[in-house]
């Protein structure tokens, strides 16, 4: 006997968990084609050496390499986000493509994490990302895509947190922290959620910063106010360093945008604590996080307009966000958040069999339906009593039972049940697709 279990960080999903990530999935790729973004798909396993050099170190010891005596001349790896794939995409199939590219890609990912409640080895991305823009117009565009997907799922506050890395990395010039320890500010900045503003302090001191400067830095980075009045304090603090005044005219650019696009600021604030911890951000960068409750981040991106520069002579601008799928899904379950009438199954009849007599119109009645487009099963078993089959649409959530006994055969007729209200309806044999129909509503 062989024990049946998967291994650590992996999951099974059955049909009721199924169609509650379909329903996410469909609702999220709607509001992707209402943007104008169009699928992509990639393989699950990269050569090594694509994947590595991208994402920081940290990171990268969480890559799955992938072992085969056939592969030793070609390193493998499987695939740590949907980004750097596409970045290898756009390179090898520019000829092909159309830019501006708006692409999105909802597909599984690998990670070695440590696996516990909403972190897991493989778990579902979902990305959409722009290609060709270097207008802060694009940024908007995709901050837009999770607000709408958002609002679409149903949730009732939330907040994007938008920073940039060049006024993180004009900051840090204005404090004093030495260039060559820049890496370990957006590192420990990163942290700020988890160990808070004296944790983060402490860390920096711990690298060998000054005190006085840590202590400028992070009066910088807790600076609080509203939209443009913030970027008017930075930019008269900082008017003598080219890289926070770059960064600060990007937001303003960007705000200016999404206000355009009716985005207001109760969905969004500028939030310098925020960092976002991959290596290849070059602009602006923005998260999304749940504020009643305060559950966390559910989207993350921003501008990254040096990667696809790694993979071919000249970059090409680029922004996008991915919404965290899989959070996203329990989280909708957490706050109660699914349709009360979310189905259980696709199956929205199933045809009873009476008896064996009447297995042939009973089978015909399901092919009739279905040729009708009504999503139909019959009942196999030929053992079973009415009463058990019954039973089975109750445990499924079939919502109707066609009866076909002898009775309605010589009379030409169908029995519907529902079995939510326990109605009975007799309707012919012809109209029977239609009643289903109205039934269903």
């Amino acid at each position: 006997m062989i024990e049946a279990r998967l291994p650590k960080g992996m999951r099974d999903f059955l049909p009721a968990d199924m169609l509650k990530r379909e329903y996410v999935f469909n609702i999220v790729k709607d509001v992707f084609h209402l943007y104008g973004f169009e699928p992509i798909q990639t393989p699950v396993l990269e050569l090594s050496e694509t994947l590595l050099g991208k994402y920081g170190q940290d990171a990268e010891n969480l890559i799955f390499h992938a072992q085969h005596a056939r592969s030793k001349k070609e390193p493998l790896a499987m695939r740590y986000d949907l980004t750097v794939p596409l970045a290898r995409v756009v390179t090898l199939h520019e000829n092909h493509l159309t830019f501006p590219f708006k692409r999105y890609h909802i597909a599984p990912v690998w990670r070695g994490e440590r696996p516990q409640r909403g972190r897991y080895r493989e778990f579902f991305q979902c990305d959409v990302d722009i290609v060709g823009v270097a207008d802060m117009s694009a940024d908007a565009e995709v901050i837009g895509v999770a607000v709408t997907a958002l609002k679409r799922l149903g949730f009732p506050q939330f907040m994007v947190k938008i920073n940039n890395r060049k006024l993180l990395t004009g900051m840090g010039i204005y404090s004093g922290v030495p260039e060559n320890q820049l890496a370990d500010l957006y590192r420990s900045v990163d942290k700020f959620d988890k160990i808070g503003a004296d944790g983060v302090q402490k860390e920096l001191e711990g690298h060998g910063i000054d005190r006085e400067v840590v202590s400028r830095m992070m009066g910088l980075l807790q600076m609080r106010d509203g939209g443009f009045a913030i970027l008017d304090a930075l930019e008269s603090k900082m008017r003598h360093i080219p890289a926070a005044m770059e960064g600060v005219g990007e937001l303003r650019q960007l705000a200016e945008a999404l206000g355009n696009a009716y985005i207001s600021l109760e969905h969004y604030e500028f939030d310098f604590t925020m960092v976002r911890g991959l290596g290849y951000y070059t602009g602006p960068i923005f998260e999304t996080i749940i504020t009643e409750p305060n559950l966390g981040s559910i989207t993350g991106g921003g501008r990254y307009d040096g990667l696809i520069g790694l993979f071919r002579r000249e970059s090409l601008p680029t922004t996008g966000t991915s919404l965290g799928i899989e959070r996203i899904i329990d989280l909708l379950d957490t706050l109660n958040l699914y349709p009360g009438d979310l189905n259980r199954t696709v199956v929205q009849v199933l045809v009873a069999i009476v008896d064996e007599s009447c297995r042939t119109e009973a089978t015909r009645l399901a092919a009739e339906l279905r040729s009708q487009g009504v999503a139909t099963e019959f009942y196999m078993n030929d053992q079973a009593k009415l009463g058990k089959q019954m039973g089975y649409a109750n445990r499924k959530g079939i919502p109707l039972v066609a009866i076909v006994g002898p009775e309605e055969i010589s009379a030409g007729q169908v029995k519907l049940k529902h079995m939510g209200s326990g109605d009975e309806h007799i309707t012919t044999r012809e109209a029977v697709a239609a009643n289903v129909r109205e039934l269903l509503k």
